[in-house]
């Protein structure tokens, strides 16, 4: 990745062999759309810490990352997304900044309109819930 790109983390949270997925409500370019929950990682910050951090702000859960999957994607010009895999260690996921959440298993991943920039770690979460 380029020096000057900042770094976006996405949150494959699986439970009991789903995956969560949140609905954007803003902006409106993204509002409807489906993704993996996040946020951006902070000048300095450590990104696991970035995702645990933003996981707690915006679905009020404590989750634990357990790995990260292979690759990026571009979000917008300046911002890449990488996605770490979690799992939920307490609480459950109310949204604060999407206006709904859903729990998909492996044949219901294709059920949402994802987001570009999270469609390419589609086959890597495939073949996780598969396991």
């Amino acid at each position: 990745m380029e020096p000057d790109v900042r770094l976006v983390v996405g949150v494959a949270l699986v439970h009991r062999g789903r995956l969560l997925a949140a609905r954007r409500a803003t902006p409106a370019d993204l509002a409807g759309g489906w993704e993996l929950p996040g946020g951006k990682v902070e000048p300095g910050e450590d990104p696991a810490a970035a995702a645990v951090r933003e996981i707690a702000e915006e679905l009020g859960c404590a989750v634990e990352i357990t790995g990260w999957l292979h690759g990026s994607s571009p979000v917008t010009s300046g911002l890449h997304l990488r996605v770490a895999t979690a799992r939920l260690v307490s609480g459950d996921p109310v949204p604060t900044e999407h206006d709904a959440v859903r729990w998909l298993r492996v044949g219901e991943l294709e059920d949402v309109r994802w987001l570009t920039a999270d469609r390419p770690f589609l086959p890597q979460l495939r073949e996780m819930l598969s396991r």
